[in-house]
């Protein structure tokens, strides 16, 4: 059996990568198991969020790998919905996924929105704080090698999921 495609859509938050999910469960039926940093990070419990929540978190996104690289294993198709930040308690973060997924076929895109947007975005949503975005682009890993960069404030999440998988369909 042949490895699952594992498709990284790393952006900060408001980037639009829930949305480009969405679109793209709506077009390709290769894509239908997603595993997202949001989803594991509500599998801590609150204590141990509020007692050390870089530690927890950077504990379950190393799991949200494994479970997307076990996906892969029974041959299906996953996308992960998260960024790649570097902070002590996962760094090396960018070096940890490219040593999980050694031997995958990870393709890791890049989705840009100017932090101004990803602002407004924030605030609209209610569940963010306004400068959430910011901070996380800070600690942003660097010299990630992407297949290629969608632009989320110029493309409708349906034009970047369109994009994504024209760009999957021509690596095969």
């Amino acid at each position: 059996m042949s490895k699952g495609k594992i498709v990284f859509l790393n952006g900060v938050t408001s980037s639009g990568k829930t949305s480009i999910v969405d679109a793209i469960q709506l077009k390709s039926d290769e894509f239908y198991y997603v595993v997202a940093n949001d989803l594991f990070e509500e599998m801590i419990g609150e204590r141990y969020l509020r007692e050390d929540y870089w530690k927890y978190l950077s504990d379950a996104i190393v799991m949200m790998y494994h479970t997307a690289r076990l996906f892969s294993d029974h041959g299906k198709n996953v996308l992960i919905d998260g960024i790649l930040v570097e902070r002590p308690e996962i760094k090396p973060h960018y070096e940890k996924v490219k040593t999980i997924f050694t031997g995958y076929p990870l393709y890791i895109f890049e989705l840009f929105c100017p932090l101004e947007i990803c602002r407004q975005r924030n605030i609209r949503r209610g569940n963010r704080t306004e400068d959430q975005s910011d901070e996380q682009h800070k600690l942003m890993a660097a010299d990630i090698q992407y297949i290629c960069t969608v632009h989320t404030h110029v493309n409708t999440p349906e034009k970047c999921a369109d994009a994504i998988l024209q760009k999957l369909a021509s690596l095969d």
